[in-house]
């Protein structure tokens, strides 16, 4: 079964957190003591999120960092297989020597 496109992670807080309780990305980004540009980034999904972003998310919204993490790892990857071109590449065989 095909996956679909995995959110990026400041889609998600957007639309989890954001939208639903009326909350500014200006006002996340004091809780987060981030600027508005920086946080704004992620939002829009033009900027990953750090191990350190992820740490002050579980902080401020309660998720473990791990799961804000694992979050962008699926976004990237999912990225890299509708990009990445492995035609040219082969399987090594390994045979013990």
């Amino acid at each position: 079964m095909p996956m679909h496109s995995p959110p990026h992670p400041g889609a998600f807080i957007q639309a989890v957190y954001l939208t639903p309780f009326n909350i500014s990305i200006r006002y996340l980004a004091k809780q987060l003591n981030v600027s508005s540009s920086t946080l704004s980034r992620v939002i829009k999904g033009q900027s990953s999120l750090s191990p350190e972003m992820a740490l002050k998310l579980s902080k401020a919204i309660g998720r473990p960092p791990e799961s804000w993490l694992s979050m962008q790892d699926h976004y990237d990857l999912w990225q890299a297989k509708q990009h990445v071109n492995l035609s040219q590449i082969t399987p090594l065989e390994f045979v013990p020597a």
